[in-house]
This record gives structure tokens, sequence and C-alpha cells, in this order.
């Protein structure tokens, strides 16, 4: 890749402002907005999204690309500090703090589940391991049911469950997998989960507009959901909702934790060793290798079997996984995704380490995870070529 340039530029595009900082590698900066904008502006029209942030990193060069309205009704314009839900790429949060809690010996990947919450000692977790609950292998399955609204009643769950397939064997995506990881990494830090990503993680990644509880005095930069009826909704917070998908955040603090992930920001030691933790490589099922909850591929990859992994079988169905004997570190040459979703908002993250470059894309609107992939493939290529 050629030595990047940092252009500024302002444009008014749809019904809001769009403010961008481009990356330029060479083109002339209007080529480089025309690049962009011909592959977002479709999106945007095609799904009726009212407000979009992009954010791309280049060796810890930040380029910001902000289109459209935080709220219909109040046409507020998107900015780097706009707040969305991220829906599952919170999952890759609470695996970088129960990540934390591995390197600062108050839990290990190999113990039991049951070993950390009593509530389930003589139960399935006996034998289930907490590594399987942040690849999706436990055979836990997707949703909470909807008869369950407290710990009582979900730990009842847990204690009753039976897998349908012998642990490790598939994998299952699973809320309640990550969910109970996040559970064990709140009860060996002494504190509610909640309070330990907004006061422990969130500072030391220096997040400092992310939240699960959005406060009063930030609520004026969440934006407004909307369903792919249009209907203005956020999200309700339900059972295992904190550690599975309810963080609301914005592109200037994603886009530094995908820095953090390509070290190309400075942190504390533990933090960072946690963070590298998280892409070790444990399972690989089709084209796709597991790391703790991010997906890695062999990189160049061709668009065609980026969407393969991110298909919705891979989400809704049970898939074969083979274990890694011993487990795979990180390569620099892959790309590395994760994507979220809410009934309001979507969301998609990807980075490649051997390149120092990644996206982070949000929306205020639910649309597909296929066009989100293809959006971020064709962005990262933009940058790249």
């Amino acid at each position: 890749m050629k030595k990047i340039k940092m252009v500024k530029l302002c444009c008014i595009l749809m019904s809001g402002v769009a403010c961008l900082s481009y990356a330029g590698d060479g083109l002339e900066s209007g080529n480089l907005k025309d690049s962009v904008d011909n592959v977002v502006l479709p999106v945007l029209k095609k799904y009726a999204i009212p407000g979009m942030a992009i954010a791309v990193t280049y060796n810890g060069n930040h380029s910001f690309y902000n289109y459209g309205v935080a709220s219909k009704n109040t046409q507020q314009p998107i900015t780097n500090h706009t707040l969305f839900e991220i829906g599952s790429l919170s999952k890759t949060l609470t695996a970088t703090l129960a990540s934390y809690a591995h390197v600062t010996s108050r839990l290990s990947f190999t113990d039991s589940a049951s070993k950390y919450l009593p509530a389930l000692h003589g139960s399935t977790f006996d034998a289930i391991n907490l590594l399987s609950l942040g690849t999706h292998t436990s055979g836990l399955p997707l949703f909470v049911a909807e008869n369950i609204h407290n710990r009582s009643q979900l730990m009842d769950y847990y204690k009753k469950w039976k897998p349908t397939y012998t642990p490790g064997t598939r994998r299952t995506y699973s809320n309640l997998g990550i969910g109970l990881l996040g559970k064990v990494t709140a009860e060996v830090m002494n504190q509610p989960f909640d309070l330990a990503l907004e006061k422990q993680l969130f500072p030391a990644l220096g997040m400092k507009h992310s939240y699960i509880n959005v406060p009063a005095d930030q609520k004026k930069y969440y934006a407004q959901g909307y369903t792919k009826k249009d209907e203005p909704i956020r999200l309700n917070m339900g059972m295992l909702a904190s550690e599975a998908y309810g963080v609301k955040s914005s592109t200037m603090d994603l886009i530094r934790f995908i820095d953090a992930n390509m070290q190309l920001i400075k942190l504390e030691k533990t933090w960072q060793q946690a963070i590298n933790n998280t892409h070790i490589g444990y399972f690989k099922s089709g084209n796709m290798m597991q790391g703790l909850i991010w997906e890695h591929y062999d990189y160049p990859i061709s668009l065609k079997r980026l969407l393969e992994g991110n298909s919705p079988a891979m989400i809704l169905e049970p898939s074969s996984v083979k274990k890694f004997n011993p487990p795979k570190q990180l390569q620099a040459d892959v790309l590395v995704n994760k994507t979220g979703s809410t009934n309001g908002f979507s969301a998609y993250a990807a980075f490649i380490p051997s390149q120092k470059l990644g996206v982070v894309i949000l929306a205020n609107k639910s649309y597909p995870i296929e066009q989100r992939v293809t959006l971020g493939y064709q962005i990262l290529t933009i940058l790249h070529d």
C-alpha cells in the first residue's frame, strides 16, 4: 500500500451534512470521494437508511465518513460521536473483558463454567469449559427464551439445559454462550458486568464515548433506530443484553478499538495481551477460523468467500468444526471481522493486520448483513488499491 495522505473535505449529502476526512493513497481527493460515495450512496438509497457513520484506519491514521441524520424527526446530522447500538459487535468487548480476567489470573478458559457459578454445580456445565462459551461451541442456542426475565430463571434454564451435540463438535452461534461467559467474568471481577465494562474496559482502551447504559447527558448523541419497515425503535435490554448485544458506541471509539486490535496504540500490557488473546484461533468452520468471538479469514479473500462466512446459515444453523491442536496464533495475512445487529441498528467491523487497515460501519436502520459485509469489503478495497 502506498503512503497515505490525509485530506479533509466537507460536502452536503442526502438530507444531512456529511463531513468527511479522506485517506488518499495517491488518488485525487475528488476521485477518492467519488469512489467511496459510489459504494455508499446506493446502499443508503436502496434501504432508505437515515444515517450512516464510517471510520477507516490506516496505520493509526483515521478517516471519517458521515452521512445523513441521527433522527428523521430532529434532522440532527451524523457525526463521529453519534451513538449507535452495535448489537453483537458487543460480543468482542465481552470477550476482551473475559480475556483480561484470564490474563490477570481471575479465571482460566480451560475451567468449567460451573466452577465459578455455584448455581450450576451438578449440571451439564460441569463438563463445558469457558472457552467453548466464547467460541460458540458449547451447543447453547442463539436466543434467550421469552419466558426468562430474571437471573434466577436464567440460572434455572442453564442448569436444566442439555446439549443436542457434544460440546466442541459443532459451532452454534449463541447469545446464551457469550452471555454466560460475561456472567462468569463479572463474578470473578466482583462487580456487575455493566460496571466492569464501563469502568474498567472502556477507560483502559481509551473509549470515552461508549456505554451500556447511556447517561442522561449523553442521550443527545444517541441516534434513533429504525426497523426495516421504517418504524422508530431502540433496544429493549432483556436478559444477557449487556453481555451479548447491548453496547452503544461511536465510530470514534470503535476505530480506536480496531487500532488496539492491530497494536497501533499503546495500552497497558495486560490489556494488550487480553486483546491479543482474543485473536487465537481455536476452531475452523468452512473457510472461517473462530477466535474468541472474532472471525478470521485467510487474506486476500474473495467477497464470495467472505459472504459465505457471514451468511445467515452461519448464525442460525449449527456447523461442523475442526479443532486446532495446538490453537493457532493470529497470522498477519488475515481479514478479521464481526457483524452486529439490533432491530433498529446495523454494524460491521473488519481489519487486516498485515495492511494495518480497518473499517467500522454503523447505521441507524436494520439492513442485510450481506450488504454490510459487501460495503466493508468495497471500502477496504478502495483504500487498499
